[in-house]
């Protein structure tokens, strides 16, 4: 999706945070373990939550850590299988039994806070300048509206937003190695990308487009549920 010529880069920025989070590490499907830091695609996923237009695209530039990165583990219960749509849609079959539950640890993050800095994208279709897709996210940020409940990595830790304001990141430099930076649901088998993610005085900065692969996969089948990044 290009940037029409007429719109300049115009940032954009939201403050979130919750008592939980787990931002999962693909590469690792026994337990579910989260990365340190919100993900660049998690961060796309509460942008989109709160506002998001058919001709737009979120690009995610940096992600400052606002409260120090603390971790706790927790047992999950999530399911092994997932039914056809004509049995979700009919009511016929149920997976929420004991035949197709498992219990699973997960490690994640506790007490988080970010500040999501982001600019707009818009496709040569788009018939408004930036700024007016820039203020209509405004508007719903201060005024707490949503699309749907953004949520921190996966639905049970739902994420709380406002206008940011003028706390300073954690005073932390850390390197975290490659991290995942978007995930193309549309491709088949779905596609990863990565970049090489830093930490420098709380601050993550992300690339505009990450390096393409897909990751090494624990030997264990994957269950369903719980594994939104």
């Amino acid at each position: 999706m290009a940037t029409t010529m007429r719109d300049e880069p115009v940032p954009v920025a939201v403050q979130v945070w919750g008592p939980g989070a787990l931002f999962t590490r693909p590469e690792l499907k026994v337990e579910r373990v989260s990365y340190p830091v919100m993900t660049p695609s998690a961060a796309v996923g509460v942008l989109e939550a709160i506002f998001w237009k058919p001709e737009m695209r979120w690009r995610v530039k940096r992600i400052e850590v606002l409260r120090p990165i603390e971790q706790f583990t927790q047992r999950r219960n999530e399911t092994t299988e997932l039914a056809s749509l004509a049995d979700a849609v009919s009511g016929r079959r149920r997976l929420d039994t004991v035949a197709h539950r498992v219990q699973r640890n997960a490690v994640c993050l506790r007490d988080v806070a970010y500040r999501i800095h982001a600019q707009i994208d818009l496709a040569e279709h788009a018939d408004k300048p930036v700024t007016a897709y820039r203020d209509q996210f405004r508007r719903r940020v201060a005024k707490g509206r949503c699309f749907t409940q953004p949520y921190l990595g996966t639905r049970e830790f739902s994420a709380y937003f406002g206008e940011p304001d003028d706390q300073q990141p954690i005073k932390r430099d850390e390197d975290f190695g490659l991290m995942l930076h978007s995930v193309d649901h549309g491709s088949d088998p779905v596609s990863f990308t990565w970049f090489d993610a830093r930490l420098r005085g709380g601050v993550l900065k992300v690339p505009d487009r990450g390096i393409p692969g897909r990751p090494r996969i624990d030997t264990e089948p994957d269950s369903v549920g719980g594994s939104e990044g």
